[in-house]
This record gives structure tokens, C-alpha cells and sequence, in this order.
């Protein structure tokens, strides 16, 4: 058997074990119906050594259902996966990796996730929303914590495409947030190996054929800045060098897939200034690029319906998705 294949097999077979393990996860609310949910790490995540966080799930707002958790103090990073059949529609052959916001601080699942996944789900794609660990937790690794389970997610996906039927180069990552900080960590800058292998998934590439950042945290220096996931992800006071080097427009690289970017311009908590220098430099770049600047819909929006949000944008992205061969 050709080594290639022998590793396509070994990495599927090591995810699928890890699908196989999802009763022992802990979860205070029931997963809603159709996903599945499994740890990404084989054992406990890198570097927790000195972390006593206890995870919990709680609701993301008072009058929130319970599809709408959060979570914080993440210690067991998992993806959680719905495929296209369990919401009646038929696949498409690609997937898409989920990265929720929350600020960096907590991991919106419900509101940037299960929602987001059902309407990709509905439009072909197998999803996996990442729950990642958070910089604060006093991980080994620090603000590269989140850095490592979204490159290991990526990896696990793609060691599941044989599995799942979908195909191993047509993966999107769409990120929200804090999440799309961390999708443009993940998808534009050069890859950066931020974790010793582990094990045969980690010979997956950390490549993904498309991505998508709403809202994004992008900036982490000047007076566009959000505040909050900057100093959950770099302390109170960070050098000016620190904060340049995690401020994403400043590290797009020719390798960085074609982008699709979505911001309100009445969005008061990252501003749409951090799209807009994503936006420049993509197209300094001359990365392929399309962005979407909505007139309302505050910050946050998913799929809020209209005329709290903009709806449209989900079917601007498909169009731009199916356009670049996703």
C-alpha cells in the first residue's frame, strides 16, 4: 500500500475513535438533535498542566433556549459535527470548520455555531464547530492555546473527509468574532506548526481551500481595537511590538485561500475598520476577496433575522463559495 494511503487510512481511523468516545464528554445542556460531538486531542489537550478551570456551559443570554450555550474555561477542545443528511438535504462534497466568537473570553456554540452549522448543513456542507480553549486559562502555550486546537481541528477534518464523503482540499473556515481572529490566524498567515505532532492525523497540511471572517477581531493596536479579546489574549499591557505581531492584517501571506468578509457598519464593539484593514491587506496581497458592509445589524449578528440583522449575507457567501470551487 502506498505510504500516502496508508496514512489517509491510519488518520481516519484515529478520528473515527475519537467519534467513538463521545459519551464520555461532559455537557450541561443536551446536544440538539442531529450532532455529534467528539474530543479533537487524543487524551487531554497540550500544556494544561497548571490549569484548574472546570469547564462549564451555561446560556448565552437570560431568555436564551438552550441550543443557545455558551462555554467557558474550556478544557476538552471537540469539534461538533452535522452532516447534510440529517437536516434533509444532500451533500456537496465539501465541508466547513465553525470558529464561534465570544471575545476570547467564552465560545458562543449555540448562536455562531449549531445555528450557523444548520444553514450550511441545508446547503450541502458536512460542518464541525470547534470548541477551542481560551488564552487566560493558564494553558503552557498562552494566546497560542486557541491557535493550536484550530490547526489540530483543521487537521482532524481533513483526516475525515474519506470517512465522511466529502473531499480532503474543499474545506472552508468561517469565523466570527474572536473567531475570525483566530480563522485568520488559521487561514492567512503562513502556517506555523504551534504544537509537536501527536500523532498520524498531524500529518494532515494546516491548509483550507477558502475562508470567511464575520465581524472579525483583526486589529490589536490603535483605536479600532476590541478591547476585550485583546487583553484576553495578550494580558492588560502588551508591548507595541506584541500587539502588532497579533494584529492579523499584518501577516497575510500568499498562501491565505480566497476570503469572503461581512461587517455592520453600525457594529459598536469591533468596528468595521478591522474588516476593512483585512480587506487592504488581502488586496495588497492580491488575494482574491469580496466584503460585505451592511448598514445595520450591530455586532454579532449571525443569523439574527432581518431587520435586526442582514439576513442575505449566508446566500452571498454560498455564491462566493460555489465561484472559487466550495
Amino acid at each position: 500500500m502506498p505510504d500516502f494511503d496508508r496514512r489517509t487510512l491510519m488518520a481516519g481511523a484515529l478520528a473515527g475513535a475519537a467519534l467513538s468516545s463521545t459519551p464520555a464528554l461532559a455537557q450541561s445542556f443536551p446536544l440538539p438533535k442531529g450532532f455529534t460531538r467528539f474530543p479533537i486531542w487524543p487524551g487531554k489537550a497540550p500544556g494544561g498542566e497548571k490549569v484548574t478551570v472546570r469547564e462549564v456551559e451555561t446560556l448565552r443570554r437570560p431568555d436564551s433556549g438552550p441550543d443557545d450555550g455558551v462555554f467557558a474555561h474550556i478544557v476538552t477542545p471537540t469539534l461538533t459535527m452535522l452532516r447534510p443528511e440529517a437536516v434533509g438535504a444532500k451533500p456537496n462534497g465539501a465541508a466547513m470548520l465553525l470558529l464561534p466568537g465570544g471575545g476570547y473570553s467564552r465560545v458562543a456554540i449555540g448562536h455562531e455555531g449549531y445555528a450557523i452549522a444548520r444553514r450550511f448543513a441545508q446547503a450541502g456542507y458536512v460542518c464541525f464547530v470547534l470548541l477551542y480553549r481560551l488564552p487566560a486559562d493558564n494553558w503552557a502555550a498562552g494566546p497560542e492555546a486557541p491557535l493550536q486546537d484550530a490547526q489540530r481541528a483543521l487537521r482532524v477534518v481533513r483526516s475525515l473527509a474519506a470517512r465522511e464523503k466529502f473531499d480532503a482540499g474543499r474545506v472552508g473556515v468561517m469565523g466570527f468574532s474572536a473567531g475570525g481572529h483566530l480563522a485568520v490566524w488559521l487561514t492567512s498567515r503562513a502556517p506555523v506548526e504551534s504544537y509537536r505532532p501527536v500523532d498520524a492525523v498531524d500529518r494532515e497540511p494546516i491548509s483550507a481551500a477558502l475562508a470567511a471572517y464575520l465581524y472579525p477581531v483583526i486589529l490589536m493596536e490603535g483605536p479600532f481595537v476590541h478591547a476585550g479579546s485583546r487583553t484576553q489574549l495578550l494580558g492588560p499591557d502588551p508591548s507595541p511590538q506584541r500587539m502588532r505581531a497579533y494584529s492579523l492584517d499584518q501577516q497575510v501571506s500568499d498562501r491565505t485561500p480566497p476570503v469572503f468578509l461581512a461587517h455592520a457598519l453600525d457594529d459598536n464593539a469591533v468596528p468595521p475598520e478591522n474588516s476593512l484593514a483585512m480587506l487592504a491587506a488581502l488586496r495588497a496581497r492580491g488575494i482574491a476577496s469580496e466584503c460585505h458592509l451592511f448598514e445595520s445589524g450591530g455586532h454579532g449578528f449571525g443569523l439574527v433575522p432581518p431587520p435586526a440583522a442582514p439576513a442575505p449575507w449566508p446566500d452571498l457567501f454560498v455564491n462566493f463559495a460555489k465561484r472559487h470551487g466550495l
